[in-house]
């Protein structure tokens, strides 16, 4: 199974695809670019970052293989895990090139550095743009004929100076205007980086998935774990006294609800159910998302 291929599927569609205990792929959109070398105009892009802390199976890369390769969900992680594992082994001795996406290799302190491939275009709305070339402008200094007036020999010795006064000034004014545009430019597109930056965390961390073919019950000969840690999540909230109005209406309902903690973003979770078998808790969430809730996703949270 090539994995890069259902990435790079994942990726046109969502911010972050991540890889269980190997890292996430992150897109970030930049605007369109000006090359002062080459005089092209490039569109607007979805460059790809990769961030190593992003290790937690949030179960979009396992469904996604899972619902078009026709196999169990067990079967696509295990799938993820085997080619996780080639990629850590060709790591610790050569550059691993993962096709469409770019080029991973180890630094000198044992981290992963990700260098993306740039022809590949991840912004959907850019489909088919091609970079655009305008000729350079090229200026020719012509030498300026006086009229042929009758002057003193005194006024032409006053004119000339002036005349080069008045350009050195100009020269001086447009190469400081342009200097301050390019320095208003690099503000700000520092500035929707750093915004970008911050919806990308909140969408990882709020981001819905749904499967329009959910997959069947398998039966395995596998001991339960006691511990429940898959929840399928009802809602997080800012505010402490919402959440524990909303554990009391699905409590009314007949749901196993409760809080289950806080997340980064200091909203408090809250869950229809918590399930220590994870095929019971994908179950469960297909029903609540056909008849309670779309919104409704699974969260893993280890103890």
């Amino acid at each position: 199974m090539i994995l890069a291929k259902y990435i790079t599927d994942l990726l046109y569609r969502h911010d972050c695809v991540i890889v269980p205990d190997f890292g996430g792929f992150v897109t970030n959109r930049i605007g369109s670019k000006i090359d002062n070398e080459t005089f092209s105009f490039t569109a607007p892009t979805k460059q790809i970052s990769f961030n190593s802390l992003l290790k937690h199976n949030d179960g979009l890369l396992a469904n996604y293989i899972a619902a078009t390769e026709n196999i169990s969900f067990e079967k696509a992680t295990t799938a993820i895990s085997l080619s996780v594992i080639k990629w850590q082994n060709e790591l610790q001795s050569k550059e691993v090139t993962i096709d469409n996406l770019g080029k991973l290799k180890l630094s000198a302190t044992n981290k992963i550095i990700f260098e993306p491939n740039l022809k590949v275009n991840f912004l959907t709305s850019s489909f088919g743009l091609s970079a655009v070339t305008s000729p350079e402008i090229i200026r020719t200094n012509k030498k300026i004929i006086p009229l042929n007036t009758v002057k003193s020999n005194n006024e032409t010795k006053k004119s000339l100076p002036t005349f080069i006064k008045v350009a050195a000034t100009a020269a001086i004014l447009l190469t400081l205007s342009y200097a301050g545009y390019n320095g208003y430019q690099v503000n700000k597109q520092t500035e929707a980086l750093a915004l970008q930056e911050q919806e990308i965390q909140k969408k990882i961390q709020s981001a819905t998935f749904v499967i329009s073919n959910p997959l069947p019950t398998i039966s395995l000969n596998v001991a339960k774990k006691t511990e429940e840690k898959y929840h399928v999540i009802a809602g997080a909230f800012q505010i402490k006294e919402n959440a524990e109005k909303k554990v009391s209406q699905l409590i009314s309902k007949g749901y196993n609800a409760k809080i289950i903690g806080i997340n980064n973003w200091g909203l408090t979770q809250v869950s229809f159910h918590s399930f220590s078998d994870r095929n019971e808790a994908t179950n469960f969430l297909y029903r609540i998302q056909k008849t309670v809730s779309k919104d409704a996703w699974l969260l893993i949270k280890d103890k």
